[in-house]
C-alpha cells in the first residue's frame, strides 16, 4: 500500500509505542503490520480509565483529525479498522451509560425542561475542586501538567462539535453556528480557540505540535476526548453530543477565570492568559444558547433525543469527575499526574 504524504500544513501525529494488546492491534493495522483486525477480548477492567483501551480508542479517532505518521490517510475508513473500532465502542459505550446512570436517570427529574434540568446537573454537581486548587495551590510543575492533559482537547477546540451542524435543523443549527463561530475566531485565525490554546503552551515553554504529548496522556484522560469524538462521529448521537457542548460550555467561565488567575499568580501576562480570559467572557454567552436554543431546542423538536441530550451531559459531567481526582489524588501524593513527567 503506498503511504500518502502530508502537506506540510497538516496536523501529523508521531505514533506512540503500544501501551498494552489493544494498541498493538491497532498500531499493526495502521503499520501493514496485519491486514485484518485482531479483537481483544477486553479485560475485566476500569477501560474508562484504562491506558491501553484509551489509547488504542484515540488513535481510531485521530485518523479523522490528523495525519499519522507513516500511516495511509485511506485507512480512515478502511473496514478492519473501523471493525476494531466498532469492537473498542462497544464496550465503551457500555461503561459510560453504566457510568452516566439508568435510562431513568436519562430523563428530567419532576417534570423540568431539559435545560432546567441541565441548569440543575451544574448546580448539583459535586466534582473536586480541581479549579480552585490550580488557582491557590498549584506549583508551575502543576499548572504545565494541567495544560498538557487539556492539550489533547483544547487543541482540537470546537472541530468534535462541529461534526453536529450538518445533522441539525432549524433553530438548533443555528444555535450551534452561532457558538462555533466564536469558536473558530468568528473569522479570525488569531483568534480561533485552539490558536490561542497553543499560544498558551508556547508561552509557558511547552510544545505547541498537535499531538506532541499523547504518549504521556493517562487514559483517564484520553477517555474524555475520545468521548466527544466518538459522539461526533455517530449521526444517532448528535443529541448527547449537544448535551456534551451545553455542559461544557455551563461549566467553563468559573474555571478558566481561576486558571488565568493561576497563571497571573505565577508571574504570567496576557500571552499566556488570553485563551483563558477569552472563554470567562465567550462561554458566558455561549452557556445560555447552549442550553436553551440548542440543548433545549433540539428536545423540543424532537423528543425522542431529550434523553440522549442529558446523556451526554450526565457522562460528561462523571468523566471530568473522574479526571479531576485523578489530577488531584496524584498531586497530593507530590507525584505527576502524566504517566511520565514533564
Amino acid at each position: 500500500m503506498t503511504v500518502s504524504q502530508p502537506r506540510v500544513d497538516d496536523r501529523l501525529v508521531v505514533l506512540p509505542p503500544p501501551r498494552g494488546p489493544w494498541t498493538e492491534a491497532v498500531l499493526a493495522l495502521l503499520t501493514g503490520e496485519a491486514d485484518d483486525p485482531t479483537l481483544v477480548t477486553p479485560a475485566r477492567n476500569d477501560v474508562l480509565a484504562d491506558d491501553d483501551f484509551q489509547m488504542a480508542l484515540y488513535l481510531c479517532y485521530e485518523l479523522h483529525y490528523a495525519a499519522l505518521e507513516g500511516v495511509d490517510d485511506r485507512l480512515e475508513w478502511d473496514p478492519s479498522v473501523l471493525t476494531l473500532r466498532a469492537s473498542l465502542e462497544e464496550r465503551f459505550e457500555t461503561e459510560l451509560r453504566l457510568l452516566a446512570g439508568s435510562d431513568d436517570l436519562g430523563q428530567a427529574a419532576d417534570g423540568l425542561s431539559v435545560g432546567e434540568e441541565l441548569q440543575r446537573l451544574v448546580r448539583e454537581d459535586d466534582g473536586p475542586p480541581l479549579s480552585r486548587y490550580v488557582e491557590t495551590s498549584a506549583s508551575l510543575d502543576q499548572v504545565l501538567e494541567h495544560v498538557v492533559h487539556r492539550s489533547a482537547y483544547q487543541l482540537k477546540e470546537a472541530d468534535p462539535h462541529s461534526w453536529a451542524i450538518p445533522r441539525l435543523t432549524g433553530s438548533p443549527k443555528a444555535a450551534l453556528v452561532e457558538i462555533q463561530a466564536d469558536e473558530y475566531g468568528g473569522g479570525r485565525p488569531e483568534r480561533m480557540h485552539s490558536t490561542l490554546f497553543a499560544n498558551t503552551m508556547r508561552g509557558l515553554g511547552l510544545d505547541d505540535r498537535y499531538g506532541a504529548y499523547i504518549d504521556r496522556l493517562p487514559g483517564v484522560t484520553l477517555a474524555t476526548v475520545n468521548f466527544v469524538s466518538w459522539l461526533g462521529l455517530h449521526r444517532r448521537l448528535r443529541g448527547a453530543l449537544t448535551g456534551h457542548l451545553a455542559i461544557f460550555e455551563m461549566t467553563s467561565s468559573v474555571p478558566n477565570r481561576r486558571y488565568g488567575n493561576a497563571l497571573r499568580r505565577l508571574g504570567f501576562g496576557p500571552d499566556v492568559t488570553g485563551f483563558y480570559d477569552e472563554h470567562v467572557e465567550a462561554d458566558a454567552v455561549h452557556e445560555t444558547v447552549a442550553a436553551w436554543d440548542l440543548a433545549d431546542g433540539l428536545a423540543a423538536s424532537n423528543p425522542a433525543l431529550a434523553a440522549d441530550v442529558l446523556f451526554g451531559a450526565r457522562a460528561l459531567l462523571a468523566l471530568e469527575a473522574r479526571w479531576g481526582h485523578h489530577l488531584l489524588a496524584a498531586w497530593r501524593r507530590k507525584e505527576s499526574s502524566l504517566l511520565r513527567p514533564l
